[in-house]
């Protein structure tokens, strides 16, 4: 019963999380695209139209952890727990669409530089620091939990470190008035988003493709499977992902002694759930049972 209010309390505390941070960002979008039209900042357009995709990302990954509690259903037997998968890939492409954006307005502002408005940038991008570490502290506690989650939270902490840059440039400006800082701290941007992207876009890919995930490591799998007494071999075996939060393997399992599989299954799915196997469906065989696909 405890456990079960946890469960309750940690899934309204990130449905809490996801409503807040969504709804102050986009209200900071907004604001920071009129102080930008307005001043003629790339630095301020370009990190605006970045908070804005990940306003879209924050939607999403509400949608997906919305859709993942879903029932299974006779069409969806997993009901929608792979929609997070294909969110977090969605998320990783919205990032890099938004970045190449920002590069070809930049390099156009970088040819053809225009005065800005020191003052204003670094009064905006100041508030920009402030509410994207606001919205990464929202998401902080539950980032290891989650793909989605973690990818929300990585976000937030290169949006705030992206603003401080733009804080930095209009200081720059407003001192040497060095115009062309502007459209460098845009492609610094740019830069950013690629790097804090590229890990989470390898990892949407392998999960999408039923790829292992990244923090299991087969061999040890198969190592651990090996070592129960009764177990001669295991083949065919497969782990893929689910969601973002659970695993699921199968394999072909040898045993000794037939009548000890009933006990040989509860320790392999002991052994596995510390892990983070939660979905494990095993096949027994005996020494004697051919193998016509390869065992592998």
């Amino acid at each position: 019963m405890s456990h079960e209010h946890n469960h309750n309390h940690t899934l309204t505390s990130l449905n809490r999380a996801f409503t807040v941070g969504i709804t102050v960002n986009l209200l900071f979008v907004v604001a920071e695209f009129a102080a930008g039209l307005y001043t003629q900042s790339m630095g301020l357009l370009s990190d605006a139209g970045h908070n804005l995709s990940d306003v879209a990302s924050l939607m999403l990954a509400m949608l997906a952890f919305r859709l993942a509690k879903v029932r299974p259903s006779r069409k969806y037997t997993y009901g929608y727990k792979k929609s997070t998968i294909l969110v977090s890939l969605l998320n990783a492409v919205i990032l890099l669409v938004a970045v190449g954006v920002i590069v070809a307005e930049s390099v156009e502002k970088f040819l053809r530089p225009q005065p800005v408005e020191g003052g204003v940038i670094v009064a905006v991008a100041g508030v920009g620091v402030l509410i994207n570490a606001f919205t990464a502290w929202l998401f902080m506690k539950d980032r290891k939990r989650d793909l989605n989650i973690k990818s929300a939270c990585l976000h937030m902490v290169a949006d705030a470190l992206v603003s401080a840059g733009v804080v930095v440039s209009g200081v720059i400006i407003i001192y040497t008035g060095w115009y062309f800082i502007d459209p460098v701290i845009g492609l610094l941007v740019a830069a950013v988003i690629v790097y804090s992207t590229w890990s989470l876009l390898q990892d949407s890919i392998r999960l999408s493709l039923d790829g292992v995930p990244k923090d299991i490591d087969r061999n040890e799998i198969e190592a651990l499977v090996r070592s129960i007494p009764e177990v001669e071999d295991i083949h065919h075996l497969h782990i893929w992902a689910l969601s973002t939060t659970e695993t699921a393997l199968t394999a072909h399992v040898v045993v000794s002694d037939t009548s000890r599989m009933e006990a040989v299954k509860s320790r392999i799915k002991y052994l596995l759930r510390d892990h983070a196997v939660s979905h494990v469906t095993l096949e027994f065989e005996t020494g004697e049972t051919d193998c016509p696909d390869g065992c592998v």
